[in-house]
C-alpha cells in the first residue's frame, strides 16, 4: 500500500499519536538489548516524525517508504532540522527489500505490517527483514490485531476533520479472508479538490505470526499492547512485538532463504 493525496495531511489526521511515548517505548526495548546506536532501519517509515526521533537519537537511520509522497514530507522535516544528510531515505516495497548490507535494529510502527497483503506476502516481508538483520538484532514492529478489524473497524465510519481538509474513511470486513478494505474520500477545504483512495490490511493470528518470525530465525522476546505498551489483552487493538535474530544473514544463505 502507498499513500498519495493522503500522505500530504496524515500528520493532521495522526495528530493523536503520542511519538513521545512509542519512542520512549522503542528505545528502551533497543537499550534492553544491547542496541543503542549503530544502523536502523525505518521499514514502511511514512513522514517520519519517529524516522527523524531515533537519528536524533544516535541511531544511523535508513527510512524505507515505497511512497514518493511520503518520502518527500520526510525530506521537508529533516530539512528544516538540518537533519538531511543524518538520514538515508530509500524508495522501497518491504516485499523487494534490499539495505545493501546489514542492519543492528529494525521498526516499523502504525500497522505497515497490515497493509503487506496475505499471509505469503506477510511471510515473504518478515522473511526480507531477517535477512538483513545481524545476529542478536531487534526487529520491534506492531500490528492491527484481528479483534480490531472484527470488532472496532468492521463497517464503520469515521470522520476525520483537519486543519485543510476532511476526510470520510469507511471500513468493510471481510470475515473469509480477515481483511479490512478501507475506503477513503479527502475533500481539501481552499481548492475544492476531492481525491479517492483505497488500500486494504490483512490481520494476522499472533501464534502465527511468533510461528513464521521463528522460521526465519528470530525469538519473540516480548508482546506489549500497541497503545499503552502495557500487558496484551483480548480486546487490544494492537500489539507491539519484539524479535530478537539468532543467527546471521550467512545461516540464511546456507539455507537457501535469502531470495
Amino acid at each position: 500500500m502507498a499513500y498519495n493525496e493522503f500522505a500530504y495531511f496524515y500528520d493532521e489526521l495522526n495528530s493523536e499519536a503520542d511519538y513521545d511515548a512509542l519512542y520512549r517505548y522503542v528505545t528502551d526495548e533497543l537499550a534492553a538489548h544491547g542496541i543503542r546506536d549503530g544502523i536502523l532501519a525505518d521499514l514502511g517509515c511514512g513522514t517520519g516524525d519517529l524516522t527523524l526521533m531515533l537519528a536524533q537519537a544516535g541511531y544511523d537511520v535508513i527510512g524505507i517508504d515505497r511512497s514518493e509522497e511520503m518520502l518527500s514530507v520526510l525530506r521537508e522535516k529533516a530539512d528544516e532540522l538540518d537533519m538531511t544528510g543524518r538520514i538515508l531515505l530509500l524508495r522501497q516495497d518491504l516485499l523487494s527489500l534490499d539495505l545493501y548490507g546489514t542492519i543492528r535494529a529494525a521498526v516499523s510502527t502504525f500497522d505497515t505490517y497490515n497493509h503487506i497483503g496475505p499471509v505469503d506476502q506477510f511471510e515473504k516481508a518478515i522473511r526480507k527483514a531477517a535477512y538483513f538483520m545481524e545476529k542478536d538484532g531487534v526487529f520491534i514492529f506492531d500490528l492491527n490485531t484481528p479483534y480490531k478489524h472484527q470488532k472496532i473497524l468492521a463497517g464503520e465510519t469515521f470522520d476525520i476533520e483537519a486543519e485543510d481538509a476532511e476526510c470520510h474513511w469507511t471500513n468493510h470486513f471481510d470475515a473469509a479472508t480477515g481483511r479490512v478494505d478501507i475506503a477513503i474520500d479527502i475533500d481539501y477545504h481552499e481548492t475544492g479538490e476531492h481525491f479517492k483512495e483505497s488500500f486494504s490490511e490483512y490481520s494476522y493470528p499472533l501464534d502465527l505470526v511468533t510461528l513464521l518470525l521463528e522460521k526465519y530465525g528470530f525469538t519473540v522476546a516480548k508482546v506489549a499492547d500497541g497503545e499503552d505498551f502495557g500487558l496484551v489483552r483480548p480486546d487490544s487493538p494492537r500489539w507491539i512485538i519484539t524479535a530478537v535474530k539468532q543467527y546471521t544473514q550467512e545461516g540464511e544463505r546456507i539455507n537457501g532463504t535469502e531470495s
